[in-house]
């Protein structure tokens, strides 16, 4: 483990904007909001933040992103990977756990070049909590912490970073930093592991449910009409849950044809299960046309049907669902007490 003073990190940050080649984005403040954004200097990157308004899974599956361009006059279909070398600056535990996960979906059976390609361009330099979401029970989850996801890891603990290099990228950029990174001293790796052992007083302390209780739960639930409906009543399906979750991937395809109808681009952009159009197919068909039973999808897709398939719980606990929805009824950990409770 190694450490730098705050003040060389900083002039470390500023020499990769000025002078490394890859993008440098980071946590910056925005308003009362915090949110990842390129960098133009480092006093404006925030590691002290409590959650993001949306996870940095947007550098690897943007929200509009270009697939093929085709040429209909010329016969011509070009694919289109439009990558950007990144740095990313400040992730937390919980959106690098989440980012492992998506990790999985775009490789497994069929590969997705587009992600992955963007995957492999960028560096995670990650950070853990100062500060945590009123919302937020990544303690439960299991995801306040992380030892695996990231190219390097953070830790505030006074005056200095500790830091953690987990690759072999995270080591090569932190050759950069020269002569400023030295080796942690006995009391400081006491400080680490004084700060990662205080984390679970920064969380919600009302979850009744140990995670991998989740899917048996869910399978319990599932027929439960009643308590669905009763859940969904006052959902918008505006897919606000869908949109700030950092595990949610779901996409649609279209095609955009230019005026001429000669050539055009086949775009991808991200869509959401609770949204009323989501499961529309042909003939006019709406397979989840009632709310409750997208909502109830939702819930299943978190904590069953990812952890059948990769062993996965798909909700690591950020909070943002909880933050963001307007009638207030999509929080995780008052709908699995629900069923904890109704268990018990």
């Amino acid at each position: 483990m190694k450490a730098i003073n705050k003040g060389d990190f900083n002039g470390f940050v500023d020499d990769l904007i000025e002078k490394d080649e890859r993008e440098v984005v980071g946590v910056q403040s925005k308003s009362n909001k915090f949110a990842f954004d390129p960098l133009h200097k480092a006093e404006d990157l925030r590691l002290d933040y409590d959650v993001t308004i949306l996870p940095p899974k947007k550098y690897f599956m943007p929200q509009r992103e270009t697939l093929v361009e085709y040429n209909l006059e010329e016969g011509e279909t070009t694919p289109v990977n439009q990558v950007v070398p990144r740095i990313i600056m400040g992730v937390h535990p919980y959106d690098l756990v989440a980012i492992e996960q998506m990790d999985k979906v775009f490789e497994d059976t069929h590969e997705d070049p587009n992600y992955l390609e963007k995957r492999r361009q960028s560096v995670l330099v990650g950070v853990n909590m100062v500060n945590a979401s009123e919302y937020s029970f990544a303690h439960t989850m299991g995801t306040a912490t992380t030892d695996s996801g990231y190219d390097i890891m953070l830790t505030d603990i006074g005056d200095r970073y500790a830091i953690e290099v987990g690759s072999s990228k995270g080591s090569d950029l932190l050759e950069q930093a020269g002569n400023a990174v030295d080796d942690i001293e006995p009391e400081e790796a006491k400080k680490v592991r004084d700060t990662l052992e205080a984390l679970p007083e920064k969380f919600r302390d009302d979850p009744k449910f140990d995670p991998l209780e989740l899917p048996t739960l869910l399978k319990e639930y599932y027929g439960n009409d009643e308590f669905w409906e009763e859940n969904a009543e006052e959902c918008l399906s505006c897919g606000t849950c869908n949109l700030v979750c950092p595990t949610c991937y779901c996409f649609d395809v279209k095609d955009v044809n230019d005026i001429s109808l000669s050539e055009g681009e086949r775009l991808r952009t991200w869509d959401g299960c609770m949204l009323e159009a989501f499961a529309e197919v042909a003939g006019d068909e709406n397979f989840r046309e009632e709310k409750a039973s997208r909502y109830r999808h939702r819930y299943m897709r978190k904590g069953r049907y990812m952890y059948d398939r990769f062993g996965d719980i798909a909700c690591v606990g950020c909070g943002r669902c909880s933050e963001q929805c307007l009638p207030d009824i999509a929080d995780p950990v008052d709908v699995f007490n629900q069923m904890k409770e109704g268990t018990s």
